[in-house]
């Protein structure tokens, strides 16, 4: 029986969270929840648009240190504050994702933190060393 060795992803700056950015077992990626609820420069987003869009791009770079690409995704789960986000959320997606679709879960549920609109993670198959 072949042993599934385990990485551990962890970005600059996210080392005080109580979880890891991701995590490669093998050939697939396991994302944390990603949330967009302040760009690169620090300021505060405060629409779904918004948080969407820093969201994926939090999701990109988390995949790419990983080795990977968003082309490389197969599951994207979705968890949203309120059913009004889900076709603007539905619009920025289709921006980052395109041609053969991931398959994806949407779930409208509470959130952790306040002023936090959504959480997306995802799950991407990349081969090691491709």
């Amino acid at each position: 029986m072949m042993k599934v060795t385990k990485e551990v992803i962890t970005l600059p700056g996210t080392r005080s969270r109580p979880f890891s950015s991701a995590v490669r077992a093998g050939d697939l990626i396991f994302t944390s929840g990603h949330a967009g609820m302040r760009d690169s420069e620090g300021k505060e987003l405060r629409t779904i648009e918004e948080q969407a869009r820093q969201t994926l791009e939090s999701l990109k770079a988390t995949l790419e240190a990983s080795g990977a690409t968003l082309g490389d995704v197969v599951k994207v789960t979705c968890f949203l504050g309120a059913q009004e986000h889900f076709r603007v959320m539905n619009e920025v997606y289709l921006g980052y994702f395109k041609g053969e679709l991931p398959a994806r879960s949407t779930c409208i549920t509470g959130l952790a933190v306040p002023g936090m609109l959504l959480e997306m993670e995802c799950v991407a198959y990349r081969p090691k060393g491709e």
